[in-house]
Formats: structure tokens, C-alpha cells, sequence
């Protein structure tokens, strides 16, 4: 057969499955669940593999897998491309994979990771007692803090994260993270 009309075939049915994959998505944008039910059937696998490679972990990779899925039920309506569903979905889950990585890990402690690395060292017991008393004074400050609040501050000032990184990392919009006056953080990069 002629290279050129197998390959013009393939195309044609891989073009097919795109289209019928895009009607199956806008039915259960319009709230068919049998619809959204077919493409949970049709792409756990796929959601299930990112997950496992990202997380290592069978359980974690199963629990993400379902969260993946009712993360993009509530957001479905917002694909405005049906056909590029798979692509979409495969973003989601690689971004939820990261957040969820990234939130496992033990973050360092304030006083030993963030604020003696922070702090210049003294030999004057005065400047020592200074230095700790700012420390507590600061720890007890961000213990206050929500925790999305804590790690958005740790990903600016201390790892250096931009604000759309953060956002990403967080899993929040933009403005979440967004400095509200000149003097927040996008003051402080800049």
C-alpha cells in the first residue's frame, strides 16, 4: 500500500477519534455523567501513570487519581476546546502531581531552616539574645499564619519563587499570591 494514503488514513481516524473524544467531552460539560463517566473509565489509566511515576506511591498515586478527576469535573466547563480534552487533562494531572509532591515533603523548621540562615552569627551574648528573640518573635508571627500563607512567603523570600511559580505550585489563582500594595513581594523582587 502507498506510504502516503496509509499514513493520510491514519491521520483520518486518529482525526475521527478526536472528534467523537470532543463529543463525549461536551456532553459532560452540558452535565452528562454517564459521558464524564466514560472518559474516567477511558483515561484513569493514564492519570493513574503520572501520578505513580510523580509520587512513588500506590496509594497516593490512587487517592490523587480520584482527586484529579473531581478537580476537572468541577472545572470541565471551562475546556473550550472538547477535542484537546486529553491534553488538558494530562496538564491537570501532571500540576496536581507536582503540588501534591512538593506539599508531602516536611517543610523546614523556622527556626532551623529559614531563620538561622538568616541571621547573622555573633560572639556577643548580647547580639546572640538579640538574634533569638527576633527569631521567636518572627516564628510565633508565621505560626499565626494560615498554612497557604506560610508556604507562599517560605516559596518567595526564601527559595526565590516567582509569583505565577508559586500560584502553580500552590495551586491557586494568581492573585492568591499577588502582592495587594507596592510593598508586598512583587516590590521586594523587583
Amino acid at each position: 500500500m502507498d506510504p502516503v494514503l496509509t499514513t493520510s488514513m491514519i491521520l483520518e481516524r486518529d482525526d475521527t477519534a478526536w472528534a467523537e473524544l470532543g463529543l463525549v467531552v461536551e456532553r459532560a460539560q452540558r452535565g452528562d455523567r454517564d459521558a464524564f463517566g466514560s472518559l474516567v473509565e477511558q483515561f484513569q489509566p493514564t492519570v493513574y501513570a503520572i501520578a505513580l511515576r510523580r509520587l512513588g506511591n500506590a496509594s497516593d498515586a490512587l487517592e490523587l487519581t480520584q482527586d484529579v478527576f473531581l478537580h476537572v469535573l468541577e472545572r470541565i466547563t471551562q475546556l473550550r476546546e472538547p477535542e484537546r480534552f486529553a491534553g488538558w487533562l494530562r496538564q491537570v494531572a501532571v500540576r496536581m502531581a507536582i503540588n501534591r509532591a512538593t506539599r508531602r515533603l516536611a517543610p523546614p523548621s523556622v527556626e532551623t531552616g529559614i531563620l538561622e540562615g538568616a541571621s547573622m552569627q555573633s560572639d556577643e551574648p548580647l547580639d546572640q539574645l538579640i538574634d533569638r528573640e527576633r527569631a521567636e518573635r518572627v516564628g510565633a508571627a508565621l505560626a499565626k499564619l494560615k498554612s497557604l500563607d506560610r508556604e507562599a512567603l517560605d516559596a518567595f523570600y526564601i527559595r526565590g519563587h516567582s509569583l505565577i511559580e508559586i500560584a502553580l505550585m500552590l495551586d491557586v489563582p494568581l492573585g492568591t499570591v499577588q502582592a495587594p500594595t507596592a510593598h508586598g513581594p512583587e516590590a521586594a523582587k523587583g
